[in-house]
């Protein structure tokens, strides 16, 4: 069975391409995202734009025909995130994709965008008995799970997604010191139902499955494993003090010089430096000792639960 995962996220739009066989076991034959930026200019307003809505029917189009190329598709699931169950008039976006495309989407809550994503990151991640922290950063809002190998004892969707935070603090070129205090500042209330998880559920060990992580694991590795090709590897122990160095270069860096740095697609430019200020903040106050960069997420976890009659 050939199945398609279109993942509408806040700031991008992902499709996952896999053949899925007996016994749950499935291959992945395509993976590509578009830049939409749905959350654009109106997600702390909780509305699309209109700008926003035509950038994501013409992403989902692009995906659409990419999938001509890979002829019949049995099942195609279209999930959408934070940027619509937030947003008064997502049906506006819905009902085109609908009509112009025959795709049916689906809007999750957080809860269920969580246990997604565990179900992705498990498959690649070895969580045993020692308790794990997954942190999937998003545009529009930022998933919490703890868990083990038993599967997830705590998971929470808060709205503290980069796009967010890129609109409402607007900072300088590059950031000032003075500005990412105040954004650490902005974080620390909003995460509160986290300090109180892990206190009931400790761990140390953060894992990371989301773009602002894939960077750093990219710029890590080009130093500390240059023959790595970090594109087909699953998952990577990012050392902290390499973790640290990657914090300083981007936060000091200007708009241009993150442009030339190879590992960031134009996307992620200014979200980049939201995505590490966050990383760098839950590294510091929930004193994590270990952090893993995780390449499986909330589409593989789609697949998952359909390869294994789950859904």
């Amino acid at each position: 069975m050939r199945i398609a995962i279109i993942d509408i996220g806040t700031n991008t739009i992902n499709l996952l391409v896999a053949d899925a066989g007996e016994g749950g076991a499935y291959s992945i034959i395509h993976s590509s995202k578009v830049t939409a930026r749905l959350g654009k200019g109106g997600i702390n307003d909780r509305r699309l734009t209109a700008e926003a809505i035509e950038r994501g029917i013409d992403a989902i189009g692009q995906h659409v025909e990419r999938l001509k190329s890979y002829g019949t598709v049995d099942r195609i699931v279209a999930i959408g995130t934070s940027a619509l169950r937030v947003a008064e008039n997502s049906s506006e976006f819905t009902s085109r994709v609908k009509s112009q495309y025959g795709i049916d989407v689906k809007i999750i809550d957080g809860l269920e965008e969580a246990s997604l994503i565990y179900d992705g990151a498990k498959q690649v991640m070895p969580i045993g008995r020692e308790r794990v922290l997954i942190l999937d950063i998003g545009g529009g809002s930022c998933e919490f799970i703890i868990a083990d190998k038993d599967g997830v004892k705590w998971s929470q969707s808060f709205e503290l997604g980069m796009s967010r935070l890129l609109d409402r603090f607007t900072p300088s070129d590059p950031i000032t010191r003075k500005q990412v205090s105040e954004i650490e500042a902005y974080i620390r209330p909003g995460l509160k139902d986290l300090y109180e998880a892990l206190r009931a559920y400790p761990t140390s060990i953060l894992v990371g499955t989301s773009g602002s992580f894939d960077i750093s694991a990219y710029l890590v590795a080009k130093r500390n494993h240059p023959s790595l090709n970090t594109m087909l590897t699953t998952t990577y122990e990012i050392p902290l003090a390499n973790f640290d160095e990657v914090y300083r270069k981007i936060i000091s860096s200007s708009r241009e010089q993150r442009k030339e740095m190879v590992s960031i697609d134009p996307g992620r430019v200014d979200l980049i430096v939201m995505g590490v200020i966050f990383i760098n903040f839950v590294i510091s106050e929930m004193r994590m000792e270990r952090l893993f960069q995780c390449g499986f997420a909330l589409k593989q976890g789609v697949i998952y639960r359909i390869a294994n009659g789950l859904m």
